[in-house]
This record gives structure tokens, sequence and C-alpha cells, in this order.
């Protein structure tokens, strides 16, 4: 069969059977008598093979050596494929978010779209100042779309870069809070924690129903930090988490002010000091729990707190009985 035959049946081109050819791949069985090529039906179940070869991503060298060295193993050079083409659909990947997220800034014209690249690309840099900058330029110099900002603030492990991506979130309003909140069902608990911190810089009722539903998490991470962030928002589910912490000595400081703010509302002042003297009452705690649950005492207001304070000061521990008798003095004068 001729050239132009085994291309029209093929569809390999005339032009690519010669580069074969030149390559060794599949050389013509014969020739005519006029010289031209011949290939035999062997030759062309080999250019089929080369064909399909080729379609799993093999280069022509690769082809060669599948075809005609006996001790060929494929297995490694189809790891190899996967590898790259995993790596290329990466890539690929990548670049069709960013230029969604692009396309979500709704540039005006080639300035903007420069702009919004050079602000994705900062936040993706290796240098810790520079992305800082960006999270704050997001804000003022560009409509860097949101996913892009969650992504990030998601993702930071410096803290002074975490800290200016959650105040640029909280800048570019609610369509931050769903992103989020499928941050906190994560599998990883760092993103939960970025979540649960990010969530915590909005002062919206969305941002409180978020954390309100985030004190139920598994995650004892994201409870306390959500408990945290309730406090000053009245949230009075907040405090069994608030009184473990002081109990656990995890933010235990943070959590007493939080509870102070709780506090400021005279209904819930009783509720908690009532708490805190339970805890205290429980000969399972610890001397130095104790000593954190009556400091804790210090900002309650109300006669609850003052008459659990006046017990204390005879306390058995001298440690907690030395720091009610001190609160007591502060309370008289103020």
């Amino acid at each position: 069969m001729l050239i132009g035959d085994v291309a029209r049946r093929s569809g390999v081109s005339a032009r690519m059977l010669r580069h074969y050819d030149t390559l060794g791949l599949v050389r013509p069985t014969g020739r005519t008598g006029a010289g031209y090529r011949e290939y035999s039906g062997e030759d062309i179940r080999r250019i089929f093979h080369i064909e399909s070869l080729r379609s799993l991503g093999l280069s022509l060298r690769d082809v060669g050596c599948a075809l005609d060295d006996p001790g060929f193993m494929p297995s490694e050079l189809v790891d190899d494929l996967i590898r790259q083409t995993r790596e290329r659909i990466a890539a690929e990947t990548e670049l069709l978010t960013r230029l969604r997220r692009i396309g979500a800034a709704e540039p005006a014209g080639w300035d903007d779209v420069l702009q919004v690249v050079a602000i994705l690309q900062a936040l993706r840099s290796k240098n810790a100042g520079t992305r800082q900058r960006a999270a704050l330029s997001s804000v003022e110099e560009a409509s860097v779309p949101v996913e892009a900002l969650v992504e990030a603030a998601l993702s930071e492990t410096d803290p002074n870069v975490a800290g200016a991506l959650r105040w640029a979130l909280a800048q570019s309003g609610d369509g931050a809070l769903a992103l989020l909140a499928e941050g906190l069902r994560s599998p990883a608990a760092e993103v939960r924690e970025r979540a649960v911190r990010a969530v915590a810089e909005f002062a919206d009722g969305a941002a409180t129903a978020l954390l309100q539903d985030a004190l139920a998490s598994p995650d004892i991470v994201v409870r306390r930090y959500a408990a945290l962030a309730l406090g000053p928002r009245g949230a009075a589910d907040a405090v069994p988490t608030l009184i473990d912490m002081i109990l656990e000595e995890a933010n235990d400081v943070e959590a007493a002010d939080a509870l102070s703010a709780l506090a400021s509302d005279p209904a819930l002042a009783d509720q908690i000091a009532t708490r805190l003297v339970d805890c205290l009452a429980h000969a399972f705690v610890a001397s130095s729990a104790r000593r954190r649950l009556t400091q804790a005492l210090a900002d309650i207001p109300g006669t609850t707190t003052s008459r659990a304070l006046e017990e204390l000061s005879h306390d058995e521990d001298r440690a907690v009985a030395l720091t009610a008798t001190y609160i007591l003095g502060m309370r008289d004068a103020r």
C-alpha cells in the first residue's frame, strides 16, 4: 500500500509517516519500481500501535522503546504519565480558577485586569510582607474576588498576614461567610481554626449565628474561638465553654474577659456567678483551677458573686482565700 493510501486509511498525514520513517519508527517494508514507499499489513498495524501509544501522552522516543525494547516495562512509564497528567490538570485548574476570579472582579479595562492579577500573585508570594501588603491593598486598590481572599486566609500560616486577611475579609461583606462556613467543616483542623477566627471578625447577625452553630462543633478549638467571639455579643450559650476554658487554662484570661462582657447583662451576671461557684465546690477541681475561677469572679457584678467571694476569703486553700480577699477589697474600693 502506497503512502497516500496509508495516510487516508490511518488518519496519519503523509508528512508524519515520512517523519516516522526518518526516526526509524515505521520503515516501509518495500519500495515500488519507481521508488515509492510501500507499506505492508504489518507496517500499518505498527502505525496504529504508535498512534494508540501517542494518545496516552507518550513521546515518540518512548513509543519507540515500548515497541522495540523486549525488556521494556510499561508500569514505570505509566506511573510517570499519571504524575505528569495530574500536574498538568492541577496547573490548568489553577489557571481556570485565576481567570474566573479575574472575570468575577468585572475589570473595566486592562489596567484593572493587571491590577487584580498583581494582587492575586502577591497573595501567593513566598514573602510574608508581600502577602500582607496584598491583603491590605485588596480592600482599597482593586476588587479582588472574595474567593481568593478566603482561600488565602484559610491557608495562611503567618500570624500578621493572617490578621490582615481576616480584616480584609471583614470589609468584603457577607459573601465571604458562606465560604468560611465551608472552611468550618474542613477535614483539616488548622483550616477550621482559621475559618472560625475569620468569622469572628464579622460583626453582623449572620456571623453571630454561624459562631453559635460552631459552639456545637466536635472540634474543641473551634468551640473555644467561637465562645470567645460570642461573649462580647451577649450570647449566653457561650458561658459553659468559657468556664471550661478557665478550668482547663485554655486562653483563660480571654475567657474571663468574655464572661465579664456577658455579665454586663444583670440577668446573666447571677447565672455566671452561680456556675463559677458550682465549679469551685467540686472536689475534683485542682487548686490552680480554683484560683482561676476565683479570679474570674472579680468582674462579675451582683450579690451572688459578693457572697461567694466572702465565703472564699475563708477558704482552706490559702491562695484562693487571699485572691478572694483581694478581690473583695477592690470591689469595696469601687
